[in-house]
């Protein structure tokens, strides 16, 4: 993904909602297939992950991995990842 591209993803994301909250729990089974359901659903989607800054860099790479989702943004406890659905 190019720069041009991720400016406008930034973009489309500003006025979105974070539709997956993780909390103390953590990265559970369970929140990636909710991560991966909504990232299905709307391609681009905000996730709050509620961590230490530390383990929010891990959170989000690991977020990156299991999905094959980009990682479009991340300011603070928010980050912006964004997948292509093929069947749209």
């Amino acid at each position: 993904m190019n720069s041009i591209e991720k400016k406008k993803l930034k973009a489309q994301a500003h006025p979105l909602n974070p539709v997956v909250m993780i909390g103390q729990a953590g990265l559970t089974p369970a929140v990636l297939k909710e991560i991966d359901l909504a990232l299905d659903t709307h391609e681009l989607i905000k996730v709050k992950i509620r961590a230490e800054r530390d383990e929010r860099n891990i959170i989000r790479q690991q977020i990156s991995a299991d999905t094959r989702a980009e990682l479009v943004q991340s300011i603070g406890q928010v980050a912006v990842f964004f997948r292509k659905n093929p069947k749209k």
